[in-house]
């Protein structure tokens, strides 16, 4: 495969045969550039951000567009939020053709956290939008930063619980499309005013498998239950309520809440591999660890394909986008991604979404708002829940 000395050559300053000789410093500690990649499927083109968070001035956080079960253009994001640059993040719910009369949430796949705070958990496995993953990882994999200004790669689990004056339930996911079966799910003011219906349909193993005719929403404000319903609602969720959404055994065990009932939701996410809390987190899956590949990658499909690589001990951040135009459609398999990402100098490296959402945005020295700098597969910029934003006060 030819694609170390490539891309190799292209961080060092020396732009490989066929590349556009294109290198600029965005802001301090970012800078872009672009260079051309030959893959066994084909010539690629690759967009990269190279972003050093040992410098002061430079940060990352969540892209979104204010809710869970939103989407949006990066670009838009990225300009809304005053980001120099940014990249697509998580996969997502993006259709519902297996459930008629069901509208696909546009929510993401895995947890996400925003300045700090925390948006929502990880659905079941089996949920999950995109190709199939990597043995040994799962939908809770998260590519942050902690609060100590470190990129890493790890797992985020919910750890929840509703409890009432007599017992206290587990909870099983908070703002969710997809809870796991008997479960009881929470949303806040974060998830947005999309249906909430999404979140009983499929099964743990099985996304495609009917909706639960078996369902309950109990609604808390100021810690007692105020409303109750038989079906998931949709609607704005005001700030300091809750909605609690149980199906099977889940919405069982909501019947039993009277209203004017006291009622403790709690929530967090808690990290496998370390206590350094997040400041900001975006699901997918990894590709690279310790740098070595992961084993049972993906050598075979080509696509268009988004990833975030680390290096530095974290502080060092490497955000690619591959280019969706007719002459680099082919892309690089999830093997030779993995094998890109660590020739750049990634010891670590994480898939993001790929195909038309794959999407990297830049705003250059004296320009006022983000350009495209790759072509979208699609041919125009995919809505997405959210991205990698980087942020640098010059």
């Amino acid at each position: 495969m030819a694609l170390g000395s490539l891309a190799g050559a292209a961080l060092a300053g020396a732009a490989p045969a066929g590349a556009v000789p294109t290198a600029v410093d965005l802001a301090p500690g970012v800078r872009y550039e672009e260079f051309d990649l030959q893959a066994a499927g084909g010539p690629a083109r690759a967009h990269v951000l190279d972003i050093d968070l040992s410098d002061p001035r430079v940060r990352l956080d969540l892209l979104y567009p204010g809710a869970v079960a939103a989407r949006s253009t990066v670009s838009r994001l990225a300009d809304a939020q005053g980001a120099v640059a940014g990249v697509n993040g998580d996969f997502f719910n993006i259709t519902e053709t297996q459930h008629p009369g069901v509208e696909a949430t546009g929510a993401s796949v895995g947890p996400a956290v925003a300045a700090g705070r925390t948006l929502k958990a990880a659905v079941p496995d089996g949920q999950r939008f995109g190709p199939a993953l990597p043995p040994g990882t799962s939908t809770r994999d998260v590519f942050g930063v902690g609060v100590d200004r470190r990129a890493r790669l790890d797992g985020l689990a919910l750890d929840g619980s509703v409890t009432t004056a007599q017992e206290v339930l587990p909870l099983g996911g908070l703002n969710q499309y997809a809870l796991p079966v008997g479960s009881v799910g929470a949303f806040t003011a974060d998830w947005g005013s999309a249906s909430r219906v999404r979140a009983t349909c499929g099964t743990d193993t099985e996304r495609a498998a009917p909706c639960s005719a078996d369902t309950y929403e109990v609604t808390v404000r100021a810690g007692r239950v105020v409303a109750a319903a038989q079906t998931p609602g949709r609607g704005p969720i005001a700030a300091g309520t809750t909605v609690l959404v149980g199906r099977e055994a889940g919405a069982r065990w909501l019947r039993g809440l009277a209203v004017g009932e006291a009622v403790r939701v709690r929530h967090r996410l808690v990290a496998a591999r370390t206590r350094v809390p997040y400041r900001f987190a975006v699901g997918g899956y990894p590709v690279l660890s310790g740098g070595q590949p992961l084993p049972g990658l993906d050598d075979r499909t080509t696509a268009v394909r988004s990833a975030a690589g680390l290096a530095d001990g974290g502080r060092r951040v490497l955000l690619l986008s591959l280019d969706g135009a007719p002459e680099y459609r082919t892309g690089l398999t999830i093997a030779e991604l993995a094998a890109v990402m660590r020739r750049l100098g990634a010891v670590d490296a994480f898939s993001l979404d790929g195909g038309g959402s794959s999407a990297l945005v830049a705003r250059g020295p004296g320009e006022t708002a983000v350009t495209v700098r790759n072509h979208p597969a699609g041919g125009a910029e995919r809505p997405v829940p959210n991205g990698v934003g980087v942020f640098s006060t010059r």
